[in-house]
């Protein structure tokens, strides 16, 4: 079992606010049911540099395990849940990263 956290960081357009609350509503008890904790969201984030500014929302949420991330997200329940999301939003990315390791 590894020691190190996963983050989810996702940026997406909501185009339909009635759709999309649907998802929210069950994005909770799903990221709960994998061990996960939301962190934060923000609908206008700050872009410094790079070629890509952010759109919309940035949502940031973690997992204790990059395994239990990829279980939430391979999840059949999840699956069907993110059609209303994939129905109301552009998804700009939905990246997974690693915490460092802890060390002992």
């Amino acid at each position: 079992m590894s020691d190190e956290k996963a983050y989810v960081i996702a940026n997406l357009v909501i185009n339909d606010k009635d759709t999309y609350r649907v998802y929210e509503k069950g994005f909770f008890p799903m990221l709960k049911k994998h061990g996960g904790e939301f962190v934060t969201f923000d609908d206008n984030a700050k872009h410094f540099e790079g070629t890509t500014p952010i759109e919309g929302r940035v949502i940031i949420f973690s997992f204790p395990s990059p395994h239990a991330a990829e279980s939430w997200y391979n999840d059949p329940d999840y699956q069907a849940l993110s059609e209303h999301r994939r129905a109301s939003t552009v998804i700009k990315n939905l990246t997974m990263i690693k915490s460092l390791p802890v060390k002992k």
